[in-house]
């Protein structure tokens, strides 16, 4: 190879390496002007997020449905929880502030209620367990002395509390492990995906029985690829290229637990029959984990 084209190569790659970062950065000569794209780089920024083949049914020669927790405490999920504050611009966002935001502006325009999609909910519809407002026994007092109504009632005795991006401690994500005979290897697809947090009326209760994560509400992953791939999580290995969440939960860059799998008693959960053990409930885990892998370790075996 000679010189033209390793120079040709390596302005290539430094063209593509420019549409994943804060673009502009090197010359901007006022903080305005960070991120605001030349007429090449808006050429160059063509991507968009990797479609999914069309598979037949008749091409699935095994497929298992699972529903994963992923805790954001452990340090391999954590590019889905932080930041927990909107103080780093538009490029650094946590997965539920991108999720919000785009329900607030109608480009999620539908949510559902569970894992199976059957009953849609609105923004509307959620408010009561996004947010919460209650009156404090002074402020019931003040009522009480003084007759007014609570669109009168002072400031001070009002608690008012949302939901928040620090609130959010694990996401659910419901997924199909399918083998296809065509390609010959164990594929997995997402198809939901679910924040969940405490109950918004128990959750600054540390000894309420109420703390347990509740999914808040259900999103058909394939409907929201394209909002996903243009947010970007944060990369600690090389800042100057950020991973869209798309590509992180696509490539199942996330460690997540199975808590329950498709079978025959109404796709009941781990926890319902093995109860009151944390072990043996990880036990499981592994075990349906591994049943799907083994499959396809007895297609090559002979």
């Amino acid at each position: 190879m000679n010189l033209k084209n390793v120079l040709y190569t390596g302005l290539v790659l430094i063209a593509a390496n420019s549409m994943f970062a804060q673009s502009n950065i090197l010359n901007a000569k006022i903080p305005e002007e960070i991120g605001m794209k030349t007429e090449a780089e808006l050429l160059l920024d063509n991507d968009k997020p990797l479609e999914y083949g069309y598979v037949g049914d008749r091409d699935i020669l095994f497929s298992k449905m699972t529903w994963e927790k992923v805790i954001l405490d452990e340090r391999a999920n954590f590019p889905l929880y932080f930041p927990v504050e909107n103080n780093l611009g538009d490029d650094r966002k946590s997965l539920y502030q991108v999720l919000m935001e785009n329900m607030e502006s109608g480009m999620i325009p539908t949510v559902y209620a569970d894992s199976y999609f059957t009953e849609e909910r609105t923004l509307e519809d959620l408010k009561a367990s996004l947010s919460m407002t209650r009156i404090t026994d002074a402020g019931k007092d003040y009522m009480n002395e003084n007759f007014v109504g609570e669109e009168e009632l002072p400031e001070e005795y009002v608690i008012k509390r949302d939901i928040e991006p620090a609130d959010i401690n694990s996401y659910l994500i419901k997924g199909l492990w399918y083998f296809d005979k065509r390609q010959g290897e164990l594929k997995y697809r997402i198809l939901g995906i679910a924040p969940a947090a405490p109950d918004v009326n128990f959750i600054d209760d540390e000894n309420s029985e109420y703390n347990e994560p509740i999914p808040m509400f259900w999103i058909f992953y394939p409907e929201v690829r394209d909002i996903l791939h243009e947010a970007k999580a944060f990369n600690n290995r090389n800042s100057s290229s950020p991973i869209s969440f798309d590509h992180l939960l696509n490539s199942r860059r996330f460690h997540g637990l199975i808590y329950k799998e498709e079978n025959v008693y109404g796709d009941r959960e781990i926890k319902e029959y093995v109860a009151d053990n944390a072990l043996m409930q990880l036990l499981e885990s592994d075990r349906v984990k591994d049943k799907i892998r083994n499959f396809e370790q007895d297609m090559w075996s002979y």
